[in-house]
Formats: structure tokens, sequence, C-alpha cells
């Protein structure tokens, strides 16, 4: 995957079910190409935090314990990509979860000058990931993801990245909640990927490969 820093922006949307390395694809595009993920639970909680216009609207309406309005979530990310540090591009993560989302979407970019460049489809087989998210487990401290057969820490017991004992899971990372969480996937995913293909911006490609494999397919995807 080429560098990007000094190059014009890329704004991409990985798409991806619970497990299928969406989290593992960002931070190596983070660290790499310089961009910034954007999720938009992060950055409904950050709106909240700082007090601003919209984040005080969607602290009023989660205090209420009703659903965010997507007017509400756009104006959210309406706000953060005003931000200096999206120059670089975005990964957006989460979202836009409906094809009203995507279309929103859409508009919002073209208002700010920006350009979605590619929607990144990371295509799975559903009971291999069972197995893969069932086994997972991720260090307490920096966030390094592990499983329990195909990546164990060098040393038993220590996180390879920042040396930490302690590590957790999921309580949802059962194989009976990844497969509901996989059928709720698909059954909301699918608007979208037909949305995208049909505006020519879907690229797929195999999430179940090596974790090099996957970056290397998606350097070529967003080029």
């Amino acid at each position: 995957m080429k560098n990007r820093k000094g190059d014009s922006d890329v704004n991409i949307i990985l798409l991806g079910p619970p497990g299928a390395g969406k989290g593992t694809q960002a931070r190596i595009l983070m660290e790499r190409e310089g961009m910034v993920q954007l999720s938009t639970g992060d950055m409904l909680r950050a709106a909240v935090a700082a007090g601003t216009e919209v984040g005080r609207k969607a602290k009023a309406v989660m205090e209420a314990g009703q659903l965010v309005s997507d007017d509400i979530v756009i104006g959210v990310v309406s706000d953060r990509l005003d931000a200096p540090d999206v120059k670089q591009g975005v990964i957006f993560d989460g979202f836009p979860r409906t094809v009203a989302q995507a279309e929103a979407l859409d508009a919002l970019l073209a208002e700010k000058g920006m350009e979605l460049g590619a929607v990144v489809s990371m295509e799975v087989d559903d009971e291999a990931l069972v197995d893969r998210v069932s086994g997972r487990f991720t260090c307490a401290k920096c966030g390094e993801g592990y499983h329990d057969t195909h990546k164990r820490p060098a040393r038993e017991g220590v996180c390879d990245k920042c040396g930490s004992t302690e590590f957790k899971r999921r309580a949802d990372d059962n194989a009976e909640t990844v497969r509901e969480r996989l059928n709720a996937y698909h059954a909301e995913t699918a608007p979208l990927i037909d949305y995208y293909r049909a505006h020519g911006k879907l690229r797929t490609v195999d999430g179940m490969a090596d974790i090099n494999d996957v970056t290397a397919q998606i350097g070529t995807a967003i080029g």
C-alpha cells in the first residue's frame, strides 16, 4: 500500500460484520496513511462531552432513552468533518447503516467539497467467523487483538505491543450471539451493498485472508 501522507485525501467506508477485522485494518490505515477512523458512537460521546449544539440535542435524546435520529447523527458527522485532522482522509466505521444515511452522507460530502473514494466490503465465511470471534481477546491496556488459536502473544500472558499482562474478552463473543449478530448485519447491510454497487463505489475483499493479504487488497481497492 502506498503512503498517501501529503497526497490528496481518500475517504472510505469499511463494511464488514463483527469480527471481520475492520478495527485491525482501520488501525493499519491510520498508522500508514494518516487517516482518521470515525465511529459514530465515539463522535456522539465526544459531541455530548464538548457540549456542542448537536451534542446537547443528542444528550437530551439519549437521556430520554430514545434512539438518536439520522439528523442528529449527520450533524455530529458534519461537525467532525470540519476538524483539521481529517485532511488525510477518513474511515467511516459503523456508518452509514441505512440507505437513507448513505444518501445523507453523499449530500454532506458534496456540500463540503469532499468525495467518497470507495466502500470496501470485507466478505467473510459466517461459520469461520463464528470460530474467529468466539476465540478472540484483547489487551486491556492498548486494545491489541489476540485469538486463542490464530494469534497468541509471543510470550504467554504478555501483550506483544505494550507489555501489559491484563487481557479481556467481550461477554457477547460466544457462538450463539455471534450468529445472531451476523444475521442482523447481513439483513441490515444488504441494501447498502446494492446502493454502493449501483453507484460504482463498492469494492470487495476477502476478509478471511491473512491480515497482510487483506491490507494489500484494501490498498488496491482504494488505489
